[in-house]
């Protein structure tokens, strides 16, 4: 089993080769060429954590690959991050285990991947101005990950604690070619913003309507099981895609609190959902005007996981790097 630290995962993500993956894997998901089961967790509710099980079988890779996550939101501002992982690759054809990879690093760049995928195939033309909210480890992976898609000229950071916020503000302004600008706060940050991206575990919107202008899209990837960040006349007034119709409706822990609110309200229709794989595909429309909400609802799917560790698997072995350990 070829094992690999932290450090030489997440050396071998490609931002631009993970997106191309992701819209693949997206599309065969869609199409109904991959399985993948709800995901399910064990919860210890004493520490308010869960242990979650992603595994999926993406043909077109030859491997099948099952997530561990755990997602503890008590570790927020301690040195351990909320959510950590470990990624178990199997060979598809023998049912060896063939590699365990750090799963932290692939839950982080994939989950960027898949935002910055769907502002490519929803986002204005045009796009120039990109609003962030949220200063942890999916800010900083989406600001590198999305800007990679639009002509980004501006983008601007808000977040609750202000000294997080400047730390990654002057973070990013030594590897951004964008002028990078604090925003007072999130309203502040999408107004007229092009492209808005959500990255809180907030239990509560962070974003209202009427902070966003017209045409805006939206991603939102912020996971709270009994919480939401965004607001529901946003969800009404968007087309809403997600990774996949089932999971995103399931119960938690699968599930979008952000959707099953105005969906209980009357206010989204649940199949006008639309999946990212279908506008991969072409087999369902995207935006239709330069005025369209759009919002990309994130949950996270295996495939994407599998997407991921495929490709790692294969530049390692390529480089040469990892250790060979005999179980």
């Amino acid at each position: 089993m070829l094992i690999l630290s932290s450090a030489e995962t997440e050396s071998l993500l490609d931002p631009d080769a993970l997106r191309q993956a992701l819209a693949s894997a997206m599309a065969d998901l869609s199409a109904g060429r991959v399985s993948m089961p709800p995901r399910i967790a064990a919860y210890v509710e004493e520490r308010g954590g869960l242990v979650a099980a992603m595994p999926a079988y993406l043909p077109a890779t030859s491997i099948v690959a099952a997530k561990l996550v755990s997602l503890y939101p008590g570790n927020a501002g301690t040195a351990l991050p909320t959510h950590q992982a470990v990624v178990v690759v199997f060979d598809a054809a023998t049912g060896e285990p063939v590699a365990l990879l750090d799963g932290t690093s692939i839950t982080t760049a994939r989950t960027a991947a898949g935002s910055a995928l769907a502002t490519a195939l929803l986002a204005r033309s045009d796009a120039d101005v990109l609003a962030i909210v949220g200063t942890g480890v999916q800010a900083r992976a989406h600001a590198h990950a999305v800007v990679r898609v639009r002509p980004f000229r501006e983008l601007r950071i808000a977040g609750r604690d202000p000294a997080r916020t400047a730390a990654l503000a002057a973070e990013l302004r030594g590897v951004l070619d964008v002028e990078i600008v604090v925003a007072a706060s999130p309203a502040e940050a999408c107004a007229d913003a092009d492209v808005v991206c959500l990255t809180t575990g907030a239990a509560d919107p962070v974003i209202r309507r009427a902070d966003l202008a017209p045409g805006t899209h939206v991603n939102s990837v912020g996971f709270e099981s009994v919480g939401r960040e965004i607001d529901s006349a946003t969800v009404a007034d968007a087309l809403v895609v997600v990774e996949s119709r089932a999971s995103v409706l399931a119960p938690p822990p699968a599930g979008s609190y952000d959707l099953r609110v105005p969906i209980d309200e009357g206010l989204l229709d649940p199949g006008d959902l639309v999946e990212l794989g279908e506008l991969v595909a072409g087999t369902a429309i995207g935006r239709t005007s330069a005025q369209q909400l759009t919002l990309y609802k994130s949950v996270g799917v295996a495939v994407q996981d599998a997407a991921a560790a495929a490709l790692v698997l294969a530049a390692a072995r390529e480089a040469g790097l990892g250790l060979e350990f005999d179980l």
